[in-house]
């Protein structure tokens, strides 16, 4: 059936992102109970399809699905994989890395959260001191992607010093999973996380996490600190009756379907090909308006560029923002502290044509405002 054409808007925010019509429209279906074979066919295949896409053996990886958004993963992993009378060492560098320590702060479990500056990644020297430091530490998490600056954290390096020192590696991989290439075995990872409206460019409402099985599996006699997300809880529901244990989010576990078809139709290096061409088009796009971002392009994740706003006195983020949502395009403010930021990212189906077309719009809103062309900082 041919259905109408959905305006569509290009989204520069970190998620969620642009989609095509043909995920849009994968959500009208028949209606159909979630504890239906047919449905519960249709969630195996995506777990396995899942733990592929990081190219995870399905002999020793498995995804567990939950309907919630990305912070749900976060919740289940930490609440769920830490021994009892064992420590987690939270890496922090940035907001969502910082999640995982207010998780923690919330269950009053016993945790170190080892800060870092959030304009640079994780320094590997302090984060091994810490473990030779502390014996008690089973677990070490951290982001791969602080999605809040666009830096990019070294996670095979951190893999490997977890495995070292006998820990489990967790990495929140939400904005970076089916973007950046990652490899569980060569990469050195346990447990990875992701949402279905990020690199998957799907909808909101299915998250998951992949991990190893016999980590799961030990995991049963591990501490409960949680009903709902309890990963043991949910992973031995879905092995066993091939269900969630909880209603899922039917429409967007049919447009996930549909966006893992089209990841594989592009392909890994062909994904991650198209989101660096958009990266470099917005760094291109930005230098020729004047606008200064914060992280060294060394260190950024070629996903998200936080760019600072311009000292004049006519800079008004509110009236910009509203001036692009108006012309089609969304930009988002920043997460750095208290420096005054807003954000560009290159995930969804967006390609360099559309960023030529968002700095036109950008180039008008800053006209419209007054402010200075090129901008200018003291």
């Amino acid at each position: 059936m041919d259905y109408p054409q959905v305006k569509r808007n290009v989204l520069l925010n970190p998620g969620p992102a642009t989609t095509t019509d043909t995920v849009k429209y994968a959500q009208v279906v028949p209606d159909i109970c979630p504890r239906e074979k047919e449905f519960a066919q249709i969630m195996k295949e995506m777990g396995e399809d899942l733990v592929k896409i990081v190219h995870g053996d399905l002999d020793k990886y498995t995804a567990v699905l939950f309907t919630g958004s990305g912070t749900v993963n976060i919740d289940a992993t930490i609440s769920s994989l830490v021994p009892d009378g064992k420590k987690i060492l939270i890496l922090n560098n940035g907001a969502y890395s910082g999640r995982g320590a207010e998780v923690c702060e919330y269950y009053g479990m016993d945790h170190i959260n080892l800060k870092f500056p959030i304009d640079r990644p994780i320094d590997l020297v302090k984060a091994e001191e810490a473990l030779k430091a502390d014996q008690d530490i089973a677990v070490v998490y951290c982001c791969h992607h602080e999605t809040g600056t666009g830096v990019l954290n070294p996670i095979r390096e951190i893999g490997a010093l977890a495995h070292k020192y006998g820990c489990i590696i967790v990495v929140d991989t939400t904005s970076t999973y089916a973007m950046i290439p990652i490899d569980m075995e060569k990469d050195n990872l346990d447990f990875v996380m992701a949402s279905a409206q990020k690199g998957l460019m799907s909808m909101t409402g299915l998250s998951y996490v992949i991990g190893k099985t016999s980590i799961l599996d030990a995991s049963k006699e591990y501490p409960r600190r949680s009903y709902y997300t309890n990963l043991y809880q949910q992973y031995s529901f879905i092995k066993d009756k091939g269900e969630m244990h909880f209603t899922p989010p039917v429409q967007t576990i049919y447009a996930t379907r549909q966006a893992i078809k089209e990841y594989w139709g592009v392909g890994e290096e062909g994904k991650w090909a198209r989101h660096q061409r958009v990266w470099e088009a917005l760094h291109k796009g930005l230098e020729e308006l004047g606008f200064q971002n914060i992280i060294p392009r060394e260190m950024q994740s070629k996903l998200v560029i936080s760019v600072k706003y311009p000292d004049d006195p006519n800079w008004d983020f509110t009236k910009v923002h509203d001036f692009l949502y108006d012309s089609g395009f969304t930009i988002y403010p920043g997460k750095v502290s208290d420096l005054p930021t807003f954000r560009l990212c290159s995930l969804g189906t967006i390609d360099v044509p559309d960023i030529e077309a968002f700095f036109v719009a950008l180039r008008r809103a800053l006209e419209a405002n007054k402010i200075q062309i090129p901008v200018q900082y003291k």
